[in-house]
């Protein structure tokens, strides 16, 4: 056998009501609130769970253990992480991954990466930033690290 396939697509989610989906995308064993968005080429894995009147935009990857709030946006390729590697590579056992919340009324800005942190509600992280800490006070970040700017 020169490879094996697997196709995901849609399945196992539970949906709100007024859900827009724009296919090809992968959204297995998540839940997504009423009047979402969720663009192309976007995977949203198991346990995942995101609140009311949330975009997602295209490309973007939700990995397992991330909450997102109601009223947010996620740019175009923005990255969730919940594996830090503390042992030195990419932890087979996912009981050491970690997880992410995202507050409410929270934007998240193009190529943004997100390693596992808690960001409180009324956040703005600005393109291209690292979020590597936890956001426990409202405003605009930016940055590698993210840092808050204002």
């Amino acid at each position: 056998m020169k490879y094996q396939s697997t196709h995901i697509g849609i399945r196992d989610v539970q949906f709100g009501e007024n859900v827009r989906v724009v296919e090809p995308c992968n959204l297995y064993g998540c839940q997504i609130g009423h009047d979402c968005f969720v663009g192309p080429f976007v995977e949203i894995q198991k346990n995942v769970v995101i609140g009311d009147r949330c975009k997602i935009q295209s490309h973007s990857f939700i990995c397992e253990k991330v909450t997102i709030g109601s009223d947010c946006f996620i740019g175009h390729g923005v990255m969730f992480v919940n594996d830090t590697f503390q042992q030195g590579g990419p932890a087979g056992d996912p009981a050491l991954w970690k997880p992410t919340h995202i507050g409410n009324h929270v934007s998240i800005g193009s190529n943004t990466t997100l390693l596992p942190v808690t960001i409180c509600d009324q956040v703005v992280v600005g393109a291209g930033s690292v979020v590597t800490r936890d956001i426990t006070e409202p405003g605009v970040y930016a940055g590698n690290p993210a840092r808050r700017i204002q």
